[in-house]
């Protein structure tokens, strides 16, 4: 059983895929409603269509130019005499990672635009079946995403370790080097998917809601209004295939950068010594399973009761059932001890760091709830300062979005610490893949809100019966609470998941800290400050500039097409489609060049320190954004659409068309882009920069620190003990991993690794206590040659007392000297 669990992983992939498939076919078999209904969904779905179809497009080039440089640097080996264990094939993971993205994108939207219209005849019976319906297509976007990304990390792992088979003990190392690519590709597409798609969605619904409701004082989605259709189709685009594809990148990158940590920790167990790589891919494949679980318990009575609390139940029950099994998982595969960079802790502190990273994504859900929700005192708070004008709603959402950083900072600050305290680096790591397990559950919540949007908007444009726009509505306003809790979730896993992939990044790249006390370091920290400033100030320029052409286009058809306002005139939808699809593609280029060129820039002229401080500033920066931008934006929207039921301001109630709700209106407007667009792109901003930095890490290392420490240790180990193990091939028994062993372990570690008793007997005279006693990093064998000791020095250790780097050549030899 222990020799098979590797492939454990892509098989609960697979069954996420094949329960995908069976809900996806429950959907479609639901009926579609009428002509009419059928048509304004084909308008929708062709739109997206199309969409998707332009930007693949686009991207294919980049794709295609980013492979080829990755194929060329895998095919360095070393620099300055440090080996760099690559392969041309991260190209192929690279380019594996992006189609599995995009693919991930198409599958919710394909499923949101069937749902949709079916999610509007549902609503003509019941609120129950218009909630299983509208659920049901997002469950199908959830296990789509969480399905491939656990098939494509587990087979390409399994698939590199066959490939990298005969390298030995580099074997692993090689195999997850290769395998960030496959991470890479996931989160440039999804940056491009997450901004374009927001550029897109939040274009056509500025247009439609300024010329719409403002001007033309008609519904926001009625058939007259000509970016209906793109408002729509923005919907699909941006907040389900934009989100499918960011998911599915935050999804990837956390795994991996707990993989990459892992690798790290020598350890005697069942696995090969794999336990830590594996551990998270495996509790990652069971949240799957926990939380198709949930999605059983998203359920309703009658008309009366509350869709929150039935969407709560259903994350509730899949993030306590997992945090269940990940005791028994842990508690089976890891050893009872485990050691990552000098930090000691066991298994039981491994499981406590999960539960830090379930509580901590909970309380982040809980607060993002509190700030964003219809009925709750912030968004209240904006409702009462609309009644003094559009100025005071500015303000009042502001200071909303800006509060509510306050507590998720402080959490993540408390989870950082508690999981590092449990489990050092490792601990923050697996917090992060604990709180993205229920990945599934958590993009069904998030996807069923825009199946619903779309369903209200079809019911609108329909003009259908008010109950039925009624329980659209209701399904709306809390889609738009559960789309602000997960992109609080995402922020909040991106924020452990970039410290994991820091800490990943600084081992790789030789340095032991990131000193802000020298200046370029700290030019470094405030350029990184800046970044995602200006990376949202093209996001939110981009839709200005889109909701502009969309406008006039807007304002044109009202103008020279007679009979639109008398129902006698059909608008041309396709135009502003057009509009919206052009603009996107063309305003996500630049931001996007940003995150994935600057830290090449920055990494490659001025080292791998300096570019940690531009890290940490993005990553501290870009966290704030992001949940201040997303938490604003979801307040403003659901201050205005609580005027839809009426609100009591100062004794006197007010509805849509009054002053206030046009003041609501101008503020949701404002949100609009910090929600949909800027906000929730900050994530894979911070992601995306920590992943390119981790690529490139093996290129610009330096001497000194932590790889060339370990390199040094065990150059000055050969040279000691070059007798033991000389000319004899030592296979999968890494000698190495056994320096920091005791005995029994180490046998125990050659016995998982089938050594043969020669092997064996070699390294353990390399474990504590063997022949050649090791001392931290001193090797104490008395060779006449020169010692290294842990800051990489020489000259203190050598023997010879050498005073320069020439006379520590002629007296200990060339490799002494290099590390001068």
């Amino acid at each position: 059983m222990n020799d098979y669990v590797i492939y454990l992983v892509p098989a609960l992939g697979i069954i996420g895929l094949i329960v995908m498939a069976i809900k996806s076919a429950w959907v479609s078999k639901q009926d579609a409603g009428d002509k009419n209904m059928q048509e304004l969904a084909g308008y929708i779905a062709d739109g997206a269509m199309a969409f998707l179809k332009a930007e693949w497009k686009v991207l294919s080039i980049f794709v295609a130019i980013a492979a080829a440089l990755l194929a060329y640097s895998g095919t360095i080996h070393e620099i300055n005499g440090k080996p760099i264990h690559s392969s041309w094939i991260i190209s192929i993971s690279f380019i594996i990672g992006a189609v599995f993205s995009a693919t991930a994108g198409y599958i919710g939207m394909k499923v949101a635009t069937k749902a949709n219209v079916r999610t509007t005849q549902a609503a003509r019976t019941s609120l129950k079946q218009a909630l299983k319906v509208s659920f049901t297509g997002g469950t199908v976007m959830g296990l789509g995403v969480a399905g491939l990304a656990v098939l494509g990390l587990g087979g390409l792992f399994i698939a590199f370790l066959n490939i990298f088979a005969d390298l030995g003990a580099d074997t692993v190392k090689t195999a997850i080097e290769v395998l960030t690519g496959f991470s890479l590709g996931a989160e440039s597409i999804a940056l491009f998917a997450r901004v374009g798609g927001g550029i897109y969605t939040k274009a056509a619904d500025v247009g439609a809601d300024l010329v719409g409701k403002v001007e033309a004082g008609i519904p926001e989605d009625d058939v007259r209004n000509p970016a209906t259709i793109a408002d729509n189709v923005g919907d699909n685009v941006g907040d389900v295939a934009g989100m499918g594809a960011d998911l599915f990148g935050s999804y990837v990158a956390t795994i991996l950068a707990t993989m990459v940590l892992g690798q790290e920790i020598v350890v005697a167990d069942n696995f090969g010594g794999m336990s830590p790589i594996l551990l998270p891919m495996v509790i990652c494949g069971l949240g799957i399973l926990f939380s198709i679980v949930g999605t059983w318990f998203v359920t309703i009575k009658d008309e009366k009761s509350n869709v929150q609390n039935a969407l709560n139940l259903g994350n509730w029950s899949s993030m306590l059932l997992t945090v269940a099994a990940s005791y028994f998982i842990v508690n089976w595969m890891l050893p009872e001890t485990l050691n990552l960079r000098g930090y000691e802790f066991t298994k039981l502190n491994v499981f406590f760091a999960i539960v830090v990273g379930t509580v901590v994504g909970a309380i982040m859900s809980i607060v993002t709830e509190y700030y964003t929700a219809m009925g709750k005192g912030p968004v209240n708070s904006i409702i009462q300062q609309s009644s003094t004008g559009h100025a005071t709603n500015i303000i009042g959402g502001l200071s909303v979005g800006m509060k509510s950083t306050v507590i998720p900072i402080l959490t993540l600050a408390g989870g950082i610490m508690l999981s590092y305290h449990f489990a050092g680096l490792y601990g923050v790591a697996i917090a992060a893949a604990g709180m993205m397990a229920t990945t599934a559950m958590q993009l069904a919540i998030d996807a069923f809100g825009p199946i619903a949007d779309n369903a209200g908007g079809i019911a609108e444009m329909s003009q259908l019966p008010p109950e039925v726009r009624e329980r659209t509505d209701n399904l709306d306003a809390v889609g738009n609470t559960t789309a602000a809790t997960g992109k609080g979730f995402a922020i909040a896993s991106a924020a452990l998941t970039s410290l994991a992939l820091f800490a990943a990044f600084v081992g790789i790249a030789g340095i032991d800290a990131i000193d802000i006390y020298k200046a370029p370091v700290l030019a470094g920290l405030f350029v990184g400050g800046m970044i995602p400033f200006i990376f949202s100030a093209l996001c939110i320029q981009a839709v200005g500039k889109a909701a502009m052409d969309m406008v006039q286009e807007v304002r044109r058809q009202f103008r020279e097409i007679p009979g639109i306002m008398e129902y006698k005139a059909k608008p041309e939808y396709e135009k502003c489609v057009a509009i919206s699809t052009k603009a996107s593609i063309r305003e996500m280029m630049l931001p996007g060049a940003i995150a994935l060129i600057t830290p090449l820039i920055v990494g490659f002229i001025f080292g791998p320190e300096v570019l940690g401080g531009l890290l940490a500033g993005v990553t501290v920066s870009g966290v704030l954004m992001g949940i201040f931008q997303s938490n604003a934006g979801g307040a403003w929207d659901n201050a205005k659409k609580s005027f839809e039921k009426g609100v009591l301001i100062n004794g006197e109630m007010f509805y849509k068309k009054s002053e206030p709700h046009k003041a609501s209106v101008t503020g949701d407007t404002v949100g609009d882009p910090f929600k949909d667009t800027s906000g929730p792109s900050m994530n894979i901003l911070i992601k995306l920069m920590s992943i390119v930095s981790l690529v490139i890490a093996p290129y610009i290392a330096v001497e000194g620190g932590m790889k060339a420490d370990k390199s040094m240790v065990n150059g000055a180990k050969t040279e000691c003990c070059a007798e033991m193990g000389a000319g004899m091939d030592m296979g999968k028994c890494d000698m190495d991993k056994c320096m920091n062993m005791t005995q029994e372990e180490c046998a125990a570690y050659c016995d998982s690794m089938q050594c043969t008793p020669e092997q064996k007997e070699i390294c353990l005279k390399h474990a504590k206590g063997g022949e050649c006693k090791m001392d931290g990093a001193h090797c104490k064998k008395d060779s006449g040659k020169c010692a290294m000791d842990e800051k990489g020095g020489c000259m203190e250790g050598c023997e010879h007392k050498c005073d320069s780097k020439e006379s520590c050549e002629k007296s200990c030899g060339e490799k002494c000297a290099a590390h001068h």
